[in-house]
């Protein structure tokens, strides 16, 4: 899921004084950002008490299933049409994915409520940790499904780095060396580690991201499609 945290409230004012609006419509979301705390009910109506607060007129708000899929968006926005027609910019507590949805949903000057901070595992609830970077070339059978550079504080993708001491990292101190861990688990299913994670080929990630699951072909034998 997407981690995100709350934004600075001194930008978003300033965003929105800066296409003079003086009436807000708020937009949620209930996946990441409901799990995550900072874009669901709850915090739709704190913000919009604390729009009030600042003179802003609140017009309405509404929490999508999901603020990223666009046709869920374009249906819920027009079912608040009047309530969106009625602002002069909608706010959106979601990442910046759903932000850009919802921003191809209506004609309205749409801007964050939220900072995306990272894609992150629930650990239990209320606890998120970043364990992958979407980087297209995961190393993850190579090292027991631990991905290195991004438990890592330093993104190493060989380690133990120098700065190991009694098996625990010397950034994040209260943290076992994720370098230790992989050599561990590798060890406890009676794999060998290899010597050295050849370099990651970054031009796996390409930007901007697609996928078009129409486009796909049945994958075959020896087929990376």
């Amino acid at each position: 899921m997407i981690i995100t945290k709350p934004r600075d409230w001194s930008r978003i004012f300033a965003n929105l004084q800066s296409v003079g609006a003086k009436s807000v419509f708020l937009m949620g979301c209930g996946q990441c950002a409901t799990v995550a705390k900072t874009g669901g009910e709850p915090e739709l109506e704190a913000a919009a008490e604390l729009l009030k607060a600042e003179g802003y007129e609140v017009t309405g708000w509404a929490v999508g299933e999901v603020a990223c899929h666009l046709g869920g968006t374009k249906l819920e926005t027009r079912k608040r049409v009047g309530d969106i027609d009625a602002a002069d910019a909608v706010v959106v507590l979601s990442c910046g994915a759903g932000v850009q949805t919802v921003a191809e949903s209506v004609s309205k000057p749409v801007f964050p409520g939220l900072e995306s901070v990272f894609l992150g595992n629930v650990i239990r609830a209320g606890v998120f940790e970043e364990r992958c970077q979407t980087c297209g070339d995961c190393v993850l059978d190579l090292t027991a499904g631990i991905c290195p550079v991004t438990t890592c504080p330093k993104g190493l993708l060989n380690g133990p780095c120098g700065g190991m001491w009694d098996g625990m990292c010397e950034v994040l101190t209260d943290r076992e060396c994720a370098h230790v861990r992989i050599r561990r688990r590798l060890a406890e299913q009676g794999r060998v580690a290899v010597k050295v994670v050849a370099p990651k080929d970054h031009s796996a990630k390409l930007k901007p991201g697609a996928l078009n699951l129409r486009d796909r072909k049945t994958p075959s034998a020896g087929s990376g499609s």
